[in-house]
């Protein structure tokens, strides 16, 4: 008798473990690091608070790993959360497998990468002038899924999403996700937030080019170097969300974009921030 077997069902063609290593490469990561952050902030393993921006540490005291974290911590167990971490993987996902705005890489991996780079740098920048007018908690998450789908909208503007069933074109599904938010009375700073820095790389990466007919934007060499030029190649055959118990939210396939369908939503759910005020624990 062997020592130890698998558990069926999580290395199987269709498990987990097998869906999780069909994601595109930076998607991945992205996805596992938030839930690893995550899980370890409300096991409490770490504290929501180390995850938090606060520039002061980060330059007084070289607490630099708050640069990244901010962008991880999804927030305390909730359905929001859920659905957030749904939305991060199902609209990264399309957008890096899909081919990203060209900025260098031919629409690859390296041009998606440099896109978050990019939103990021943005935030970190903008955060204190749109903190002090709408009163921006110092988390990122929801703000970096917001860009990221904000991005998707401009990229697919004929792609069809569904809210709770009610169809939406593609460039209109980040407004009626914040629409949404705030006819149920969820905190939306962080999504404007993550919309505007959006509007801003769309603007640079596809408005100004075609107005002065120069590129504003390049992704940097050292991205080429790792994720190389052209779009995104499955390294393994791309499979279906694991389905289990509990609500269903369907997402987006792998078809071409004006055949997408986006659902997004349930009876009751909630979107947007929210969750404890964030400081040094």
């Amino acid at each position: 008798m062997p020592f130890a077997q698998p558990v069926q069902g999580v290395a199987d063609a269709a498990g987990p473990d097998q869906w999780f290593k069909s994601l595109p490469v930076v998607t991945r990561y992205w996805f596992g690091a938030t839930i690893a952050v995550t899980l370890a902030a409300n096991f409490e393993i770490i504290s929501s608070g180390q995850c938090a921006f606060v520039w002061p540490l980060v330059r007084y005291k070289f607490e630099l790993w708050r640069l990244l974290s901010c962008f991880l911590y999804a927030g305390p167990f909730s359905m929001n959360t859920m659905i957030s971490c749904y939305m991060l993987v199902t609209f990264s996902r399309q957008y890096e497998a899909g081919g990203p705005y060209n900025t260098g890489a031919g629409g690859g991996t390296a041009d998606f990468a440099f896109m978050l780079m990019f939103g990021a740098a943005i935030m970190l920048i903008t955060f204190p002038l749109v903190t002090a007018i709408l009163g921006l908690p110092p988390i990122f998450c929801q703000n970096m899924i917001s860009y990221v789908l904000y991005t998707w909208s401009r990229r697919n503007p004929t792609a069809q999403a569904n809210i709770w069933g009610m169809p939406v074109p593609g460039n209109y599904l980040p407004f009626a996700h914040l629409a949404l938010t705030v006819f149920m009375g969820n905190p939306y700073a962080d999504q404007l937030h993550g919309l505007m820095c959006g509007h801003i790389y769309y603007f640079l990466v596809d408005v100004v080019p075609q107005v002065q007919g120069k590129d504003i934007l390049h992704t940097p060499r050292f991205l080429i170097d790792a994720f190389g030029i052209g779009e995104y190649r499955p390294t393994v055959e791309a499979v279906a969300p694991p389905q289990g118990g509990g609500a269903r939210i369907a997402g987006l396939g792998n078809a071409a974009p004006a055949q997408n369908t986006a659902a997004v939503g349930g009876g009751g759910y909630t979107w947007g921030g929210g969750g404890r005020p964030l400081g040094r624990d």
